[in-house]
């Protein structure tokens, strides 16, 4: 694949990261305080934001991974999208103007006016575990297109980018990150329709085949509409993990809520997630749809999906320390040594569809692109990455600066005492995403199910606690810890009961739940937990008017 990208496309990528480091250096001398670092002085428009959302939400998660879905399944996960506006209707009616309201930079510190320092805390430390997730994840199909291109060791590619984000969203602050990701807003939506052009003009028998292929086999399924089934992600299961999921995302995320601070009303704030939900519904079905045509791409070119098995399983088996052997042919050409053959064939023989799905769309881009149009698609995938990652950086050293340096060490801290912090805090963040990055590596299943359960996992208690805080008057601090401790608890339950580490002997204790619910269930138990035990621990007496 290394001859399919030409000077062209590397003057095309090289141009894109120019551009970005310098919009980064462009506004650094704007991001000399903590206040502009984290909120860009409260006075940025509302379609500037809009579009940083967007591009937030649209990582390299949406960007290879939707397709690699629908390349394998169907469009069943689509349905997630359609929960967006909703979740994003409830977002602006009450957690946009309450966190406009407080003047404080984080979004946790509401926790603590309502259950204490401790709800704070816990907040907190679960939102800077799930963003090494988001980074490990996003990074990780960041640097597949590379490995799939180039044949080069995916781990290097992990830690060269890793550092190049890292100095990225170091030097820039909140203000570069949200200009960078209006910019690759732009960009990542040219990629992708392009690329959906050259894959309905490359069909033997044109855009129609698309259609013809998908519905003999079924791809544009949302999935089961059976309403009582839980162990499977029917229609009714992927749209209620939709709606939590995009909840949490728009509600309670410290990424987003970061922009509705930026906005320089509460107008412009509102607009801005109203912006970001509009584009991305039909932005998804439109990656989902790349992954429908490129199946029928390969249906149509079946060599072509041979060149993929070839691809992963040289990935395969370098992760596990087979390097390529070679020997010279008769004509003294160089290539693979009888023993590397055998293992290499023996690897792609036993790869499965499911293997395959996260690495079609960067084999496309690198095999059948036009010379520079492959070097637009890589650096869109750049930028569908870099805004998330930038943004989880920046989100991150805010609330390590704000939740727990200022808050509980160095409350009279100085504004140089506190930039010295969010800039440390940006590099460990980094270096432990780059960290997670490189574990995922081993990963065989689908990244975004990898992720959607990961995201599940360390979110679920977040929003519980935030809901109970909104819905229940008389729940307290201790009917909170209460709550808290037994959902947590129960999102254990669904997460252990399913995996390999459950004992045999206990197999009929085993959650019916498909992973999917894990956020449901957990955020709805310790909503009703938290309820009921602030009743009783409020003796069954009404709050007093002032609490």
């Amino acid at each position: 694949m290394q001859a399919q990208f030409t000077i062209i496309d590397w003057s095309v990528l090289i141009l894109y990261f120019v551009g970005v480091i310098g919009i980064g250096l462009y506004f650094s001398g704007n991001s000399r305080s903590s206040d502009n670092f984290t909120t860009g002085g409260r006075s940025l428009p509302g379609w500037l934001c809009g579009l940083s959302i967007f591009a937030t939400f649209l990582s390299s998660i949406s960007y290879l991974a939707l397709p690699g879905k629908s390349f394998v399944d169907n469009w069943n996960p689509f349905v997630f999208s359609l929960a967006l506006p909703l979740a994003a209707l409830v977002a602006v009616r009450y957690f946009v103007p309450l966190y406009r309201s407080t003047g404080e930079v984080s979004a946790y510190a509401l926790l603590e006016r309502r259950f204490g320092a401790w709800a704070r805390v816990y907040a907190s430390a679960f939102y800077l575990l799930y963003q090494i997730a988001r980074i490990g994840v996003v990074m990780y199909l960041m640097a597949l297109p590379m490995a799939v291109i180039f044949g080069w060791d995916i781990r290097w590619i992990i830690v060269c980018t890793g550092i190049v984000v890292t100095v990225y969203a170091f030097i820039g602050g909140i203000v570069a990150v949200i200009w960078a990701d209006a910019i690759q807003a732009i960009v990542l939506l040219a990629g992708a329709l392009i690329a959906v052009a050259v894959i309905l003009v490359g069909l033997p028998e044109g855009p129609g085949q698309v259609f013809q292929i998908a519905n003999d086999s079924e791809k544009f399924s949302l999935g089961s509409s059976e309403i009582w089934t839980v162990s499977q992600p029917t229609i009714w299961i992927v749209l209620l993990f939709g709606l939590f999921e995009n909840l949490k995302n728009f509600g309670i995320d410290q990424s987003y809520i970061q922009r509705y601070i930026a906005a320089k009303s509460d107008r412009d704030a509102a607009r801005s997630l109203w912006i970001s939900a509009g584009l991305y519904v039909p932005v998804s079905a439109l990656f989902f749809f790349i992954g429908t045509s490129l199946f029928a791409w390969y249906s149509s070119y079946p060599d072509d999906l041979d060149q993929v098995r070839q691809i992963v399983a040289r990935q395969l088996l370098m992760q596990q320390g087979v390097d390529p052997e070679f020997t010279l042919s008769a004509d003294n050409v160089e290539i693979y040594s009888p023993s590397y053959q055998e293992q290499l064939s023996t690897t792609a023989a036993s790869l499965t569809p499911r293997d395959l799905g996260d690495r079609v769309f960067p084999h496309f881009i690198s095999a059948h692109l036009p010379q520079g149009l492959s070097g637009l698609l890589i650096a869109a995938v750049f930028a569908a990455a870099m805004s998330t990652v930038s943004t989880s950086l920046n989100s991150s050293a805010t609330l390590v600066m704000s939740d727990f340096y200022q808050r509980f060490f160095r409350p009279e801290a100085t504004d140089r005492q506190r930039m010295r912090v969010l800039h440390v805090a940006t590099v460990v963040w980094g270096l432990m995403g780059t960290g997670m990055a490189i574990a995922l590596v081993r990963l065989t299943e689908s990244a975004l199910d990898v992720w959607w359960t990961l995201s599940s996992v360390l979110g679920s208690g977040i929003v519980g606690l935030f809901l109970l805080g909104l819905i229940s008057q008389r729940a307290n601090s201790r009917a909170a810890i209460t709550a808290v401790g037994s959902g947590s608890l129960v999102i254990a339950w669904m997460v252990l009961s399913t995996s390999g580490l459950w004992p045999e002997e206990l197999a009929e204790l085993q959650s019916p739940f498909h992973q999917f619910l894990v956020i449901v269930v957990g955020t709805v138990s310790i909503v009703v937990i938290g309820c009921i035990a602030g009743l009783a621990t409020s003796g069954m007496r009404p709050p007093a008017k002032d609490a």
